[in-house]
């Protein structure tokens, strides 16, 4: 009996909060009952949102779609800089917000636009000497991290009000959004720090055709993979 042909192409998932893109995958091999499965880009455990999943053969399509641009939508919040540079990180110091006006805090969103270098955060997964930086910083020891380039190609701040402010970020691939907060934050003074982050697009992919995690754990086999994107179709939208 010819074996089933193993499903090859690209699912979008909607991430919920407070589980590792790494869960993600656990999850969508234990319902696709397969293992050649893997993801493009991490999303902390506080972000939601757009996690491509590559299948069969498909991963190896994952550098190529982790390199192009994100697009995320968070929140900052004033007053606090904290450990991880977002809420779940322990606060290391606060400070009075002051009354910024609108044309101030755009101002401060403007001198991070182009090319720039960021320095990672210590809770990222960059290696130093082979081990992960958040593993370190689990230890309580922080190492010199070498400014890294990237690039935000535009912007919006969408609500204001203090201590907090929403808005939408494109940028490129390597992008902290939560160290661009705490570097807002840095620039105006009183320290700021990331409270929410969705990203709602990584590259040409968005949340029109994402899988929610409940989907993606309770839907038969069948209907999930009615959803993947193939190869073909992947080669189209990208004009390959």
């Amino acid at each position: 009996m010819q074996a089933e042909p193993i499903p090859s192409g690209v699912l979008i998932i909607d991430k919920g909060q407070e589980m590792t893109s790494h869960d993600v995958v656990a999850i969508a091999r234990r319902s696709l009952n397969m293992k050649k499965i893997g993801h493009c880009g991490t999303l902390d455990p506080m972000a939601t949102g757009v996690i491509i999943l590559v299948l069969g053969k498909a991963t190896k399509l994952s550098e190529m779609l982790m390199s192009e641009d994100k697009v995320y939508q968070g929140t900052l919040t004033f007053g606090a800089t904290t450990s991880s540079q977002d809420k779940q990180g322990e606060i290391l110091e606060e400070k009075e917000v002051p009354a910024f006006t609108e044309a101030q805090i755009d101002d401060a969103f403007n001198e991070y636009v182009g090319n720039f270098e960021q320095i990672p955060p210590m809770v990222s997964a960059i290696k130093k000497d082979g081990v992960p930086l958040y593993k370190l910083a689990r230890k309580g020891k922080e190492v010199k991290r070498d400014p890294r380039p990237v690039k935000v190609s535009d912007y919006k701040i969408t609500r204001i009000e203090l201590p907090e402010v929403d808005f939408s970020v494109e940028c490129s691939k390597g992008f902290y959004v939560r160290t661009y907060a705490h570097d807002i934050g840095q620039d105006l003074g009183c320290g700021a720090h990331l409270s929410a982050l969705r990203r709602t697009h990584s590259g040409h992919f968005d949340l029109s055709n994402a899988i929610t995690i409940d989907e993606l754990k309770t839907w038969p086999r069948e209907q999930i993979l009615s959803r993947m994107l193939s190869i073909e179709d992947i080669s189209k939208i990208k004009g390959l």
